[in-house]
């Protein structure tokens, strides 16, 4: 038995340690070859060292640009998705109906749905309405496709708030409002740090949907500029693309580091709550 277990457990290490160079290995491209001056598919430790890569991508219309871009629709989407699904959420958890059940699973349907699924329809809807092209548009079509999860999400972490903490608030006057503001929301910290978190990484590295709807160049964001890159003849400039992949990933790695604590700790209850 001993032996069975230890044979188990390394074959177990073994195949989380594959595991873990597979997802390794890109990552030690990007960087690696940001800084190579003869980058190319391997993986390998620059001959030289160089910033000419960075040097080559930091102009308004490759990097400055796209980012902006990429800031205004996931930054103005996440903030709207966040708004919608705090105020959806509460009522779903604060409120008995057995309309919340069926709800719910509904909400469940609609995140399961692909967006390829649905583009035709809502293309021709923004033709309609006159918002192709343009970048509120696009930010309102973020928002309505990560608000069912996010509405799942925010309602889960939502139920572990006590109840009694608004209701000794609406002893004093408050209203609803007023306790979802200044009662719930603050305690639910690590709840609106993950929906913050998850809703901005999925629009940031959406392609298909901003490729769709924006036709402006002046307006793509950088998950689409990324393209650029690759040629029409199969050439790609890989230490210019490692260089940018690198730039790219910068505000998702300052969100994470940013809201880390938020996503470390717990509901800060502190004892509020007593016998």
């Amino acid at each position: 038995m001993p032996r069975k277990r230890t044979s188990r457990r390394l074959a177990a290490d073994l195949s989380l340690l594959v595991v873990a160079v597979a997802f390794a290995l890109p990552l030690a491209w990007v960087v690696l070859s940001s800084v190579d001056p003869h980058a190319d598919l391997r993986v390998r430790v620059p001959d030289g060292f160089t910033l000419g890569n960075f040097d080559a991508i930091l102009t308004p219309d490759i990097t400055y640009t796209p980012l902006l871009n990429s800031l205004i629709l996931c930054g103005g989407g996440t903030a709207l998705t966040v708004v919608c699904a705090a105020l959806a959420a509460y009522p779903l958890s604060r409120y008995r109906s057995r309309l919340n059940r069926p709800f719910l699973l509904t909400i469940l349907f609609a995140a399961s749905l692909p967006i390829t699924a649905i583009m035709v329809p809502v293309y021709a809807l923004f033709v309609r309405v006159n918002l192709i092209d343009t970048l509120q548009g696009t930010v309102f079509f973020f928002a309505a496709s990560q608000l069912p999860f996010a509405i799942w999400l925010m309602k889960n972490f939502m139920d572990g708030v006590p109840k009694e903490l608004e209701e000794a608030a609406w002893t004093d006057g408050a209203s609803s409002l007023q306790s979802l503001v200044r009662i719930v929301l603050p305690l639910m910290g690590p709840g609106l740090a993950v929906v913050t978190v998850f809703s901005f990484v999925m629009m940031w590295g959406n392609f298909f949907v901003p490729f769709m709807l924006l036709l402006s160049p002046d307006q793509m964001p950088a998950s689409v500029s990324i393209n650029d890159f690759f040629g029409n003849r199969g050439m790609v400039a890989y230490g210019q693309l490692a260089a940018f992949s690198v730039i790219y990933s910068t505000p998702v790695i300052l969100l994470y580091v940013l809201v880390a604590r938020r996503l470390g700790g717990g509901f800060a209850l502190g004892g509020a709550v007593k016998g």
